[in-house]
């Protein structure tokens, strides 16, 4: 099989000892081609090329969960193709990895790539759905390109903390739970539409929900990690399924504790409940509309702001080597 590794020199948890020994491995297994990213953006086009041109059969991504998205959005750059789907492996190299996690890989790279290399002796694999966002008709984002994602989105609050994350990581921050913690207390303090719910999701057959604060999308479960503590939004996400919605109406101190405490003991059994909170399973397509232009993020890669996207829920869209 020829495949193409992908790899993300400035990963959180790699080194180029690490690189080399997990590239030496996979070329044990498969006629491999090794290419370095240089900048954003990169991965992405690496991957659209492999698939425009067939070059690979398989693409790996070795890096966080941003180099995975990217990698995706290559893959599938023109859409799906139902008879022949692309195939993507991944060697987890971020700080948190939730998509190889999600896929129940080990939390390291090494670890991760024996498991691989046992996928493909065996020819082990799996079809996953993705999630895609599109700009929505009628609204300044109506022009701006769709993009897949892996295992999350959100529209509001926690991409909030996700663009500040990424702010202190430019300033030289290390990327840990302790820094996204400090941030999402500095993005609660700091928001200025806390105090109301701007968001409306609609769906065809439905009732519009209005004045959401904030909105996270789901396409797996767990939603993220602390540390190696999994954390569950929506549990009963899957990669089986469309995707899942969890939105909150009230974003007082009284309820973001009570929330962060749901959060905290969370389990594949019980997510984030309560009065204030709205959760819908296996969604195949709804919109996300603000009054305002609010952060959005996908797979924790913040992307600016926006006031209306289209979310869909697109099922059999990838083969994952696992």
């Amino acid at each position: 099989m020829r495949a193409l590794l992908v790899v993300n020199p400035a990963a959180t948890t790699t080194s180029a000892r690490t690189r080399e020994v997990i590239a030496r491995a996979l070329a044990s297994e498969v006629k491999l081609e090794v290419v370095p990213t240089t900048c954003r953006g990169h991965a992405r086009d690496l991957a659209r090329r492999a698939a425009e041109s067939g070059s690979a059969e398989l693409v790996v991504a070795f890096g966080g969960d941003g180099t995975v998205n990217e990698v995706v959005n290559g893959l599938l750059q023109h859409g799906p193709n139902p008879g022949a789907l692309p195939r993507l492996a991944v060697v987890p190299g971020g700080s948190t990895n939730v998509f190889a996690r999600a896929l129940g890989l080990p939390n390291h790279a090494v670890e991760a790539t024996g498991v691989l290399l046992d996928a493909l002796h065996r020819g082990r694999e799996r079809e996953i759905g993705l999630g895609l966002t599109s700009g929505l008709e009628g609204t300044p984002d109506e022009e701006v390109p769709d993009r897949w994602f892996t295992f999350c989105a959100g529209l509001g609050f926690d991409a909030g903390v996700v663009g500040g994350v990424e702010q202190q990581r430019e300033r030289g921050k290390r990327s840990t739970h302790s820094l996204y913690v400090r941030q999402m207390v500095r993005q609660f303090v700091r928001d200025p539409h806390r105090g109301r719910g701007l968001i409306t999701l609609e769906r065809p057959g439905s009732q519009p929900v209005r004045d959401l604060s904030t909105a996270i999308v789901c396409n797996t479960a767990p939603w993220t990690f602390l540390g190696n503590r999994p954390v569950y939004a929506a549990p009963r996400a899957s990669f089986d399924d469309a995707l899942d919605v969890v939105g909150l109406t009230r974003m007082s101190v009284p309820a973001m504790t009570r929330y962060a405490s749901q959060l905290l003991r969370s389990s594949p059994e019980r997510g984030p409940r309560g009065g204030n909170v709205v959760a819908l399973h296996d969604v195949t397509g709804f919109t996300l509309l603000s009054q305002v232009p609010l952060p959005f993020q996908l797979d924790g890669d913040h992307l600016g702001v926006r006031s209306g996207v289209r979310f869909t829920g697109v099922r059999r869209a990838l083969r994952v080597i696992v």
